[in-house]
């Protein structure tokens, strides 16, 4: 039946594209007078009755270029290239089609005034791509990332991150300036599109001027938006207010300035729909630009974080989400040479979550059914301050602070179901903050042979998560000294973490040719955690029961140091860049915990290869293999018991060691903009020896666990790729994301290897009409398939959806979205089906800063949606309880 319905409505997109006239096509190739083609030529069609860009093309390495021309219309054809005269010719675009090669011919007089009438809609300046934004909109878009998925090769992920050509773009700037450094979501979600004039992409991104070519940066990508010329020097933004059924309402007011000098950008927003601008997710991975040094010399220090394991939204939905969100970023330059920024959020959220969870435990073979309600207050903040002074092109001298501090409540009720029927509140509660400075030098010889780069990174954090778990049954009274003489079990347990880390590093560049460089590098990691934890009791009448015996109370310090000393060479052949290298580290570990302390010295030589095939401008493949050691934090070693949940009891191993991993890369990258084709592909290995594994005893649905070093190999394989194509104003693309992990745990005394194999593919057809509604239709489909220690079980999801852009009557907006999804498992013990639908209607006046709209969400008022997933434990499958129906009335005001 889909088949059929996607059939029709193909049949329909093609008539009507078909509708607006014929098409002829026009090719050739553009050569120099030596007869050599020349590649990213610029070739546009000018219809001499509108005046209006018909078409476009820019020509491949062979020189190759082609236009789509309405039959029987009149055209002036340019050609142009950097260093040569324009050639121009007019054009009558017959019935058929038609070949016309081209000749350039140098530039002589290099004063020539050149006429620049018309813009390119994709220009290509060394690793720079400028998308011009007006040749890409419809007419529907409101935000920056809705004209992003009009541009080839960029994406929005799930988690509403920018990602180019595959990679997640690390940076995102406003006329050079950065918008909220370290993620890209706030600019996808809030620059308003009509503020846009040019998007430009960044590749090889490295903002050091004198790093640049020294490091490997092909997985590095910024964007850069360039605005019109209206929006700068002038306050800009709009305001946005509704209300509408269930009492849900919105407020969303933002304001923009930008200057040569300064910049500031306020960003706010109320409402209770369920869109959350900043959740826990974003706030955890909000990295604001700073990176682990560490991890480049194959070291990585685990430090912990978000000890409690609270709750997360699942696809940004929930029962009930409440949001109050502000957001302020500047950027201001005192003097030429001295840049100062930074940006200060406050987001708080509460939610409302709701699960009917069934998990199936392996070894017991026991299926517990749990129904939790969740009530979660998040108070998150995050500041920093960043200063670059730059002098002259030889010196540069950076400084980064950033604060995070957060302040979480948990309430978790749960009525679980196995043997015994139990009903259980958990409270979660924390405060943890965390400070992390950054201050590096780069300095280059008066030769340019000599480079020096300086780097050093603090991080202090402090973690006082509290877990409390009042239940009627209590599954470890044979290893707690807890009174049973109570009506209830009240459960207690504070834990205090505080983590100090210091990297640095001191890079030495010589610069021995034009293709070639020598690295030396000398640094060092320094992590220092205290660990402290205590469990107790509160009676019936209120008093607590402290336990005082050392199994449960943890006194622990843990210590990692690290010195390295490294050495790679780079050098450029033809078209491959080979880099390999070396490095030799000395660590040494140490916790203290019951009087006693134990240590554990290590040498280890870790190398790394990065090679570059450059097969064209726009066209590459590159390898990445690195070993690296991994080393667990302080909660590992702790040997005390710790509560991890009501049914999981956790003890650690303070003779624990580092694991060994092998890390393979492969990507692929095509950008082919004589037929708009964008394909790249990534293949990764990872294999972990001596890795950190689970050791549990499983007493039916409940468990005590331990961690330990096994020599048992884990592995995982991972490929993912997309190859995008644009065939007039049709996008085409397809895309897959498969992945296979092997991991072994040792569950009741026995190995137990566990699998998971899973896959996701895309497709979709989109229009990309100016003058016409736009549809996009695809398709996903997944299947999930984990083996547990010989059990096996498999899930699928079939996926199609469509979305609806159209501008009509020349002041509406209508856009729809539409997804349906059938949830089933091998067994047919599961099959579900649900839909959204979300749609808005807007109503904007030519030249009027006012616009009035209806906004839909979930307007099938579906009520959950489900997941599944597995660990060496148990198979989950859980519905997920979401919010209703929502009708909401706005009014927009442009300033």
């Amino acid at each position: 039946m889909y088949n059929k319905n996607v059939y029709s409505v193909l049949v329909a997109i093609f008539a009507f594209t078909t509708a607006f006239g014929q098409e002829i096509t026009l090719t050739g190739t553009v050569k120099d007078s030596t007869g050599v083609g020349v590649d990213m030529a610029n070739v546009i069609a000018i219809n001499t009755e509108t005046k209006a860009l018909e078409s476009y093309g820019i020509t491949n390495h062979s020189g190759l270029y082609k236009l789509n021309l309405k039959a029987g219309a009149n055209f002036n054809v340019r050609v142009s290239y950097l260093g040569f005269k324009t050639e121009e010719f007019s054009f009558t675009a017959p019935t058929n089609d038609v070949n016309k090669d081209i000749v350039l011919y140098e530039q002589t007089n290099q004063l020539d005034e050149v006429e620049v009438t018309y813009e390119m809609p994709i220009s290509v300046k060394g690793d720079t791509i400028v998308y011009n934004t007006d040749s890409f909109v419809t007419g529907t878009e409101k935000k920056l990332k809705d004209v992003l998925a009009n541009l080839p090769g960029v994406e929005i992920n799930d988690d509403g991150q920018i990602e180019v050509e595959g990679k997640q773009v690390t940076k995102v700037m406003v006329e050079g300036k950065d918008f909220f450094d370290g993620d890209s979501k706030l600019a996808a979600e809030n620059i308003p599109a009509n503020a846009l004039d040019k998007i430009e992409v960044l590749r090889n991104f490295n903002e050091v001027t004198q790093m640049k070519g020294l490091t490997n940066d092909t997985d590095n990508v910024a964007l850069n938006i360039k605005l019109k010329e209206g929006k700068k020097r002038f306050w800009f933004g709009e305001v946005t207010a509704g209300f509408g059924t269930n009492d849900s309402y919105l407020a969303h007011p933002k304001l923009f300035y930008y200057s040569p000098d300064y910049s500031i950008n306020i960003i706010t927003d109320l409402n209770n729909i369920g869109e959350a601008p900043f959740n826990r997710r974003d706030y955890q991975n909000f990295t604001g630009g700073f990176r682990n040094l560490g991890s480049s010399s194959g070291s990585s220090i685990n430090i912990g974080g978000d000890g409690l394991g609270l709750s997360s939204l699942q696809n940004n939905r929930a029962k009930n989400i409440d949001t109050k969100f502000a957001a302020v970023n500047f950027s201001y330059s005192p003097k030429e040479n001295w840049d100062l920024s930074g940006f200060g959020i406050y987001s708080y959220t509460g939610t409302l979550m709701e699960n009917q969870t069934r998990r199936v435990y392996i070894s017991s073979n026991e299926t517990e059914d749990a129904t939790t309600s969740t009530d979660q207050t998040a108070h998150l903040g995050l500041a920093k301050f960043s200063s670059m002074y730059k002098p002259n092109d030889r010196f540069q001298f950076d400084y980064d602070i950033l604060l995070k501090q957060s302040d979480d409540d948990e309430i978790e009720n749960v009525i679980s179901v196995s043997t015994i029927t139990d009903e259980i509140t958990e409270t979660k509660k924390q405060k943890p903050i965390s400070v992390n400075q950054n201050a590096n030098i780069y300095y280059t010889t008066l030769n340019s042979k000599n480079i020096f780069a300086f780097e050093a990174q603090h991080i202090y954090q402090d973690e006082d998560p509290f877990y409390n778990a009042i239940r009627d049954n209590f599954a470890f009274i044979d290893i707690f000294p807890v009174d049973e003489d109570q009506s209830i079990y009240n459960l207690n347990q504070g834990k205090n973490t505080i983590t100090n880390k210091v990297d640095a590093k001191l890079d030495y560049y010589w610069v021995t040719g034009q293709k070639s460089n020598l690295n030396f590098t000398l640094g060092t990691t320094q992590s220092h955690q205290n660990f402290n934890s205590g469990i107790f009791q509160i009676l019936d009448g209120g008093a607590p029961l402290v336990f005082t015996d050392s199994e449960f109370n943890n006194d622990v310090t843990y210590t990692v140091s690290d010195l390295y000393l490294g050495f790679h060479y780079k050098v450029i052949a033809g078209i491959f860049t080979f880099n390999p290298g070396v490095t030799l580290h000395q660590y040494s570990t140490k916790n203290e915990q019951l009087g006693t302390t134990v240590e554990d010295n290590l040498t280890a030589l870790l190398p790394d290869l990065y090679i570059n095939a450059q097969l064209k401008k726009s066209e590459n493949i590159r390898f990445n293999y690195r070993v690296s050691r991994s080393f667990t934090d302080v909660n590992s070693f702790a040997e005390a018991y710790v509560l991890n949940n009501y049914n999981s009891v956790y003890s650690g191993n303070r003779d624990l060691e580092s694991a060994l991993n092998h890390n393979l890369s492969l990507n692929f990258f095509s950008f082919n903009m004589f037929n708009f084709t964008n394909i790249f592909g990534n293949v990764t290995y990872t294999k972990r020896i001596d890795a950190l594994k689970s050791f549990s005893e499983i007493i039916g649905i409940n468990r005590i666990g331990t961690t330990i070093n096994s020599n048992l190999e884990d592995e995982s394989l991972s490929a993912n790729g997309r190859y995008q194509r644009t065939f007039g104003k049709i996008k085409a693309s397809v895309g897959a994301n498969v992945s296979w992990s092997a991991t072994n745990n040792i569950i009741d005394l026995e190995p137990r290897k566990s699998e998971s194999f899973t896959q996701n593919y895309t497709s979709s057809l989109a229009t990309n009409f100016r003058n016409a509604p736009n549809l996009e239709l695809g398709y996903r489909y997944a299947i999930n398939n984990y083996d547990n220690g010989g059990r096996t079980t498999t899930f699928y999801t079939n996926q199609p959806y469509a979305k609806l852009d159209a501008n009509f009557l020349k002041s509406f907006i209508f856009t729809l979205d539409y997804d349906y999804y059938k949830y089933m498992d091998k067994d047919n013990t599961i099959d579900n089906t649900y839909s959204f639908l979300e749609g808005n209607l807007s109503y904007q006046k030519k030249d009027s800063p006012w616009e009035f709209g209806i906004k839909g969400t979930n307007l099938l008022d579906t009520d959950t949606l489900n997941r599944d997933s597995t660990n060496e434990l148990f198979f989950t499958t859980s519905a997920y309880f979401i919010q209703p129906r929502y009708i909401l009335f706005t009014v927009k005001y442009d300033l």
